[in-house]
């Protein structure tokens, strides 16, 4: 989880002051068809050439395309790292029309986001609630588009109870190759008072994309968990994607489609900390097939996402490890905030060892992202208005059934920003509660839904 407290703080003052507020610019002077006979760069005081140049579509010595710059300023949007992408062209020296055709020299200009964040650091989730703390994190280490964080945070209610410690590192390519990696370590503390045990424990995993043709990535995942009370628990998988949506953030159009397998568990003879008798958790031992759908269409400002997340875990899945439904990140019937200031409690009656997650979604894109510069540092910003429709599947064995579904209408208003890709603010209703309540969460749920992050 990144990133909150200055991003919050900045984007509300430019919401209000509009400091230096530019929308993005086109591709100034440039026509299609017109042959590039060179690119330069420009603003690019943090960021290695390479970074830039593997995303681009336009070619030297190809004609240029504006279709084509369209689609590259969305990759390089993608990589988080910029406020500003334009090109524009300059015409090379004349050349007789029989010896060459019409060429350009292309310029691309970039705004960098301000790269080093001494934050506060806050995250939502349904077992803890608002968890904050104090961050730091580099976006562009070295500037070769690594992303680094490390993170304390803490529960607010109760305080100081609930503690964890933090280390992310991410990539979208090692030393050059399209293989993007995430590493993540975490240390936890808390009381788990939706499924009733004292989560003590340390987790190490490593995530891999591979981009073998351009919409397709072989996945793989190797993580190990350390558990109080319980066994060792490592975890492999393996798995493919299709992504033929236009944009990883903030998604307008296309289909993604992704499978994993994974395996957890299955060693049962390294107990921790059982020495003097106290009972063991116990070990687990499943298999894990998940499956992502995800689909978008838009028509003018209007975007219709619908996506399904599916998880089924056949073998010997312990209760510490049961999917729980409620919230920002899941479902957003349960676990909210009444109007009259109460909270609606998690409880254990939403849990399941198999999940199905399904959302549809309309956003009307009220602002297009902008950029803005407050005290010097460069961030953008948009807001969305959203409404859809949240249903939820859990069930412990079997198929399931009617009695294991739940529905539920929402509204609200999606903050787009940097790094978080988005703050949202939500009230849901479910029709057997009678009230409606409201949620705050972090990234797009697509994300959250699958991190769950403790």
């Amino acid at each position: 989880m990144k990133i909150v407290g200055l991003l919050v703080g900045c984007c509300a003052f430019a919401a209000f002051a509009e400091p230096s507020v530019a929308p993005e610019a086109g591709a100034a002077g440039c026509s299609d068809g017109v042959v590039v006979s060179s690119i330069e760069f420009k603003g690019l005081e943090h960021t290695k050439p390479r970074v830039v140049e593997r995303e681009l579509l336009n070619r030297v010595g190809e004609p240029f395309s504006a279709e084509k710059f369209e689609a590259e300023k969305l990759r390089l949007q993608d990589l988080d790292l910029f406020t500003e992408i334009t090109v524009a062209c300059t015409p090379a020296a004349p050349q007789p029309s029989h010896l060459a055709p019409r060429s350009s020299s292309l310029t691309y200009t970039f705004k960098e986001i301000f790269r080093w964040i001494p934050s506060p650091a806050g995250k939502e989730t349904d077992r803890d609630g608002l968890m904050l703390g104090l961050a730091l994190a580099n976006l562009n280490v070295l500037g070769e588009d690594i992303r680094a964080e490390i993170q304390y945070r803490t529960s607010t209610d109760p305080f100081l109870d609930n503690n964890e410690y933090a280390l992310y590192v991410s990539s979208p390519y090692f030393f050059g190759l399209p293989l993007g990696w995430n590493f993540e370590f975490l240390r936890t503390d808390s009381y788990d008072d939706i499924r009733g045990y004292q989560d003590d424990s340390w987790l190490v995993d490593l995530d891999l994309d591979y981009a073998l043709l351009p919409h397709l990535s072989l996945l793989g995942t190797l993580a190990g968990r350390i558990l109080e009370r319980a066994a060792f628990l490592p975890e492999f998988g393996l798995g493919f994607a299709f992504d033929y949506r236009d944009s990883k953030l903030d998604s307008r159009k296309g289909v993604y489609y992704e499978y994993m397998l994974t395996h957890v568990g299955g060693t049962d003879e390294f107990l921790v900390a059982c020495e003097g008798g106290c009972e063991s958790l116990g070990s687990e031992d499943y298999w894990e097939l998940l499956t992502d759908a995800r689909a978008y269409f838009t028509v003018s400002r209007f975007v219709t996402g619908a996506t399904a997340l599916a998880r089924f875990r056949p073998g010997d899945v312990k209760f510490y490890d049961y999917y729980y439904h409620g919230g920002p990140n899941t479902f957003r019937g349960r676990g909210g905030t009444s109007f009259g200031g109460e909270d609606d409690e998690a409880d254990s009656v939403r849990l399941g060892v198999h999940e199905v997650l399904l959302t549809l979604e309309e956003r009307f894109v009220l602002m297009e992202r902008h950029a803005a510069s407050v005290l010097g540092v460069n961030f953008f910003y948009g807001v969305q208005l959203v409404a859809g429709l949240d249903g939820s599947l859990l069930w412990d064995k079997g198929h399931p059934g009617w009695e294991d579904y739940e529905g539920a209408v929402y509204g609200g208003v999606h903050l787009v920003i940097p790094a978080l890709d988005r703050i949202r603010f939500e009230v849901g209703y479910r029709p057997d509660r009678g009230e409606p309540a409201f949620y705050f969460g972090l990234f797009d749920k697509v994300t959250s839904a699958r991190w769950r992050s403790r």
